[in-house]
């Protein structure tokens, strides 16, 4: 089944186009890595996802449910690029907020859990997000929407803010959430958690998908031996 479809959608900002008849299909249960240099549109393709801007033209299916519908975008758990919480809520009542948003029960020993395999310090959840460096503040965002039980997870630059450590325990809980059946899909500019994660990549480059499938299709494609040099490979042939 397919999660979600991306048609001919155009996106323009002060007459240029950002986003150029994008098509992209991502099946359900699928991890998929949107790679892009900065300005490439990442972020403004995840905001016509959610429809938290106007498409100029095609059309987005989310669950072949058009995204305008209010159903369609209850499939979704956002993480924006530069999270941050309401700086006068403790991590315990932004965690409560969320979840009641996304209605979902509260679960104080599930998110206590992720918490703790993002290295969290859990008594830091009962102080305000006032407190909290950037890790730590990231690794309540992504534990928002890791709970949130939506069957589609969008997440702009996971790994943000992240040390080596909680990088690979984001890594392994992601895994984890693709087993339970969720549509994963996440940009980064970290080739390697891509390549250790993800299903499938989609390289963004001048306002087009350029390359859709895995990592082996890219090396293939572009007859290289990392991903790396695939995506340079991938750059440089729209430049």
């Amino acid at each position: 089944m397919i999660a979600l479809h991306l048609s001919n959608v155009c996106k323009y900002y002060s007459g240029l186009a950002v986003l150029n008849n994008i098509e992209l299909s991502i099946e359900q249960g699928c991890t998929t890595g949107l790679i892009g240099a900065n300005g490439e549109g990442k972020t403004t393709l995840f905001k016509c996802l959610l429809d938290a801007c106007h498409i100029d033209s095609g059309s987005i299916d989310i669950f072949s449910l058009a995204h305008t519908q209010v159903k369609a975008r209850s499939y979704l758990a956002f993480l924006p690029e530069h999270f941050q919480a309401p700086f006068y809520l403790t991590g315990n009542e932004f965690l409560q907020l969320m979840l009641s948003l996304h209605q979902t029960d509260f679960d104080q020993e599930v998110s206590e859990a992720v918490l703790t395999e993002l290295l969290f310090d859990l008594p830091q959840l009962k102080k305000p997000a006032r407190n909290y460096s950037k890790g730590m503040m990231q690794k309540l965002g992504l534990t928002a929407c890791l709970c949130s039980n939506k069957p589609i997870l969008i997440l702009d630059e996971p790994m943000s803010g992240l040390d080596p450590t909680a990088r690979y325990a984001l890594k392994n809980l992601l895994i984890k959430q693709k087993k339970q059946g969720k549509t994963l899909i996440f940009s980064t500019h970290l080739l390697h958690d891509i390549e250790s994660t993800c299903d499938r990549i989609a390289i963004l480059a001048a306002g087009k998908i350029r390359f859709h499938g895995t990592v082996e299709n890219a090396l293939d494609t572009y007859q290289a031996t990392s991903l790396e040099q695939a995506y340079l490979h991938c750059l440089a042939s729209y430049r």
